[in-house]
């Protein structure tokens, strides 16, 4: 990455809403895992536990990013979901195997556009005039 996208993207995140932020983590933890397949494809041991790694701390910190106390349910539901992710990405790191990183990238991708409906959604509403009755 040369100096001015790293500048970029360090500005990109550092005035993101936590929506956004959020969105961020997703895509990056879904690029983390594509270049672990690719490593895995090209037998490139130390790259693949690289990138798997970097998956990993993303799903760690969404991990302890979820709020119990507000998200309830939602937020038990997503930790079980985040730890099967990592599960896999030990599996995929220790036994090489291209399917257990598929299946986190799959999931990853799903909750990635939930995540973007929802903010599109609330956008919407947030710019609707309210109704004064």
């Amino acid at each position: 990455m040369t100096y001015g996208a790293k500048n970029y993207k360090q500005m990109q995140i550092t005035t993101a809403s936590p929506a956004q932020i959020l969105i961020l983590l997703y895509e990056g933890a879904i690029q983390n895992v594509k270049k672990a397949i690719l490593a895995i494809e090209q037998k490139n041991m130390a790259e693949k536990g690289k990138w798997i790694g970097k998956a990993h701390d993303i799903i760690n910190e969404l991990t302890v990013s979820l709020n119990h106390e507000v998200a309830g349910q939602i937020a038990k539901d997503l930790e079980r979901l985040y730890n099967f992710m990592v599960t896999q990405l030990l599996k995929a790191n220790v036994e090489n195997d291209r399917e257990a990183l598929l299946a986190v990238q799959k999931n990853l991708e799903t909750l990635l556009e939930g995540w973007k409906g929802a903010v599109s959604q609330f956008q919407k509403d947030s710019a609707q005039p309210k109704k004064v009755t």
